[in-house]
């Protein structure tokens, strides 16, 4: 089992394609040198909001990555929960914490909420859109 397997609510049916996405999302989320990989997980014209951040297309979703490793050496996430709304639905809430190893010395971490919409794309599982929840204040504590 990965370390990035999260819980699901029982009794529902969601695709074993989307939960080895997750996990293979994040463990390419907390490795810093994956920037270009980071993008395959989204679909070419793909929106991701990241707080109060929104980007659209991987060009400007490269860029957003990037910027996100400048004042981390580490990060590491825990997606605790996935929710689905309903039998295989592509779409998702997602509740989570991520912890970071700061360039400057020390940690910090917080928890984050995230909505995610889903698309197969020649079979590949790929973010549609994705926004996640958190309070960046949290992180200059």
């Amino acid at each position: 089992m990965s370390s990035y397997t999260s819980e699901y609510p029982s009794g529902l049916s969601f695709d074993p394609a989307y939960k080895e996405f997750f996990e293979d999302f994040y463990a390419t989320s907390d490795t810093p040198d994956a920037h270009e990989k980071y993008t395959t997980f989204f679909t070419e014209d793909a929106t991701l909001v990241m707080a109060s951040k929104e980007v659209k297309g991987r060009d400007q979703i490269l860029a957003l990555r990037k910027a996100m490793w400048e004042k981390v050496s580490s990060r590491r996430h825990v997606a605790e929960k996935i929710f689905p709304f309903g039998e295989n639905s592509n779409e998702v809430m997602l509740r989570g914490t991520v912890r970071y190893g700061l360039k400057a010395g020390g940690e910090s971490g917080l928890e984050w909420g995230a909505y995610a919409r889903l698309r197969k794309v020649d079979g590949e599982v790929k973010f549609e859109f994705y926004q996640v929840y958190l309070d960046t204040a949290a992180q200059s504590k």
